[in-house]
């Protein structure tokens, strides 16, 4: 006979990653909610603690494997929560999670999540659960009424990827793109409104994918769902993230122009300014697409801000393919930016190429573009000087031994000092 336990009174659901991760978590804890489960005081331990996870970044896994390991040991209370995990990295490696960590009571994939209730109830009972099924559109039928409402929420229209990008899990994790349809997100969003939002961001893993047949029973994008949701009375501001460059329609850009209670905000991922690393990665844009594309809705919406992703140290990447990076985000002048030197996902493709660059260049890399990002303002002339002079500080540096670099960057014109601390890897 299986050992039973105490169903859990309390629960903490902890986050990680993209803000799809942070909706699903939302969702989880309206379920829980509704088991008449309640969430723990700040700094008091929880019964049942959900790590919902990201598997986008370098050892995701071992990440969720310590955080299992410090709610497990040395805890206070008489005896360890049960412990839920979720998330892309319970899709991607729930069997061995279920091996390697017998304090794990379920592990559940993002498309399954609305089974959570079902597997707590067979975790008292004594039961291991794991469910990483991926049906097309069930979960959002299951879960219940929205409640977690404050003056800004997220609103999820469609999942999944199709691309395959040659780094990324998301077409392994989150499957093929799907799209919720028209009349439950128009739902959804006012209730939303009337219960007290004011700004909506809707969610996508690629959320210009999204398609649907509105109310009139035409077929639709993204741009006639944001005109649709705009026309909800006491809304005053809606959002869109993340978008892929090839799903970006005229309607979309239009949009910007002629719908006030869009945000002049685009967050549109190029990863790469040299053509050669981009075929290497599948992404469909060229540069010369890329750009175009921006004049496109920078035409629509002038005072458009932007922003970007980029991967430093692609597998295969040369320095003059480092240096069109850097030209592209000077040339395109981003608001702000999200830079990541590579890592490797398994099972993806790019985890197979070979890969000689070292770790050491990589985040030196790194580390030149995040300072030019910071130190935007100092004009396009300045670049390769700041480039240059950078590699040359580290380069001396490291070839007289010293463990640790400070570069000072001075903005012209201003008393504004930047310092890099660059603390280099051990070569010895």
């Amino acid at each position: 006979m299986k050992p039973t336990t105490t169903p859990p009174k309390t629960y903490r659901v902890k986050s990680f990653g993209c803000q799809m991760n942070v909706y699903d978590g939302e969702r989880m804890a309206e379920m829980l909610d509704a088991q008449g489960i309640t969430p723990a005081p700040e700094g008091e331990d929880a019964d049942l603690v959900v790590l919902n996870t990201c598997h986008i970044r370098e050892k995701a896994a071992e990440k969720i494997y310590s955080d299992i390991g410090r709610l497990t040991k040395g805890k206070t209370q008489t005896k360890p929560p049960m412990i839920a995990v979720a998330g892309c990295v319970a899709q991607a490696e729930g069997e061995e999670i279920m091996k390697r960590s017998p304090a794990v009571s379920m592990v559940v994939g993002p498309q399954a999540y609305h089974r959570l209730p079902e597997m707590l109830d067979r975790a008292v009972q004594g039961e291991r659960a794991t469910d990483t099924d991926m049906p097309a559109i069930a979960k959002f039928a299951a879960l219940p009424e929205r409640r977690r409402i404050g003056p800004t929420a997220f609103l999820t229209v469609q999942e999944g990827c199709d691309k395959f990008c040659t780094y990324c899990v998301v077409p392994y994790t989150r499957g093929a793109e799907i799209s919720r349809p028209y009349s439950d997100l128009v739902t959804e969003a006012r209730k939303l409104v009337e219960a007290g939002a004011k700004e909506i961001t809707l969610l996508g893993q690629n959320v210009s994918a999204w398609s649907g047949e509105n109310a009139r029973g035409h077929t639709v994008g993204l741009a006639g769902l944001i005109r649709d949701i705009a026309a909800i009375d006491g809304l005053a501001r809606i959002r869109y993230t993340t978008s892929h460059p090839a799903d970006m329609d005229d309607e979309l850009i239009a949009a910007h122009g002629d719908t006030p209670k869009l945000m002049p905000f685009l967050h549109l991922p190029v990863q790469a300014g040299s053509d050669r690393v981009l075929k290497a990665m599948n992404r469909s844009h060229s540069v010369a697409s890329y750009l175009e594309l921006l004049d496109r809705f920078r035409a629509a919406r002038p005072d458009l801000a932007l922003s970007g992703d980029f991967i430093v140290g692609f597998p295969g990447e040369t320095e003059e393919d480092f240096l069109e990076t850097m030209n592209l985000v000077n040339q395109i002048g981003f608001d702000t930016s999200f830079s990541f030197v590579y890592s490797a996902r398994p099972g993806t493709p790019a985890a197979e190429l070979p890969d000689d660059t070292p770790e050491s260049l990589k985040k030196e890399r790194l580390q030149i573009l995040v300072a030019h990002d910071r130190a935007r303002g100092n004009g396009p002339d300045y670049l390769p000087q700041l480039q240059q002079e950078i590699l040359a500080v580290i380069r001396k540096y490291a070839a007289i031994g010293e463990d640790d670099v400070n570069v000072q960057l001075e903005q012209q014109g201003t008393t504004s000092v930047l310092e890099l601390n660059i603390t280099l890897p051990d070569s010895k």
